[in-house]
């Protein structure tokens, strides 16, 4: 499976590229928009083009050409401000959702945050304007023709994954390891009850195989 991961330089990003480099279903290529990160990601061993989601929708569908998948974990981080978060996070992601859809690319796998598809849970939260543009990249994805799943996690930590995961329209807040949602990504990209799918992820007690086929 020929795979584009947008935010590879991104922690959870990594991951997957760790991840995917081990299982040999995958060819992965990194979109990166500095130039010095397509050397390091080359000198590293990784496939790698240059792409900017605030470039065009048309220099993004380029770069998608022949590959089966999208991964999108792109953010504009937290150091930045509520422009960037809508130039990245809603325009940025709507942007590859649209190229994707123009390069006939079957699956999108999005990484948004827990309970974003529920307004009443951030109503009064500080990061409103960031919950904000992950429901509308999401509502965007959900109604394309794209074959996309939806991951929603915690909060995310750093810490060695576990493998096991709490799937599904979860209402309590938990955390989870990035290496984990890498971990679930992957995982999705092979497993077919993931498809058209949208859930919140957290550390749980289930694999992360199991926590997937019992969506």
């Amino acid at each position: 499976m020929k795979v584009l991961l947008i935010g590879a330089n991104g922690q959870i990003g990594q991951h997957i590229i760790r991840l995917a480099k081990e299982d040999e279903e995958f060819s992965l290529t990194a979109m990166v928009r500095k130039q010095e990160q397509l050397e390091e990601n080359k000198a590293q061993g990784t496939n790698a083009v240059l792409a900017d989601l605030e470039g065009s929708v048309e220099n993004l569908r380029n770069v998608m050409e022949g590959m089966d998948a999208v991964v999108f974990t792109a953010g504009s981080g937290g150091h930045t401000g509520a422009d960037k978060t809508i130039l990245v996070d809603l325009d940025g992601a709507v942007k590859a959702i649209e190229a994707a859809e123009a390069a006939n690319v079957d699956r999108f796998i999005m990484i948004s945050a827990f309970q974003a598809n529920n307004r009443e849970v951030w109503a009064d939260s500080k990061i409103k304007h960031y919950m904000a543009a992950k429901h509308y990249a999401d509502r965007f994805l959900l109604n394309s023709k794209l074959n996309y799943t939806i991951l929603r996690p915690g909060g995310l930590l750093n810490e060695s994954g576990t493998g096991k995961v709490l799937a599904g329209e979860l209402k309590e807040y938990g955390s989870i390891p990035r290496e984990d949602v890498a971990r679930t990504v992957i995982a999705s990209l092979k497993n077919e009850n993931t498809h058209r799918r949208s859930f919140d992820l957290l550390t749980g007690d289930q694999s992360i195989e199991e926590a997937l086929n019992s969506l």
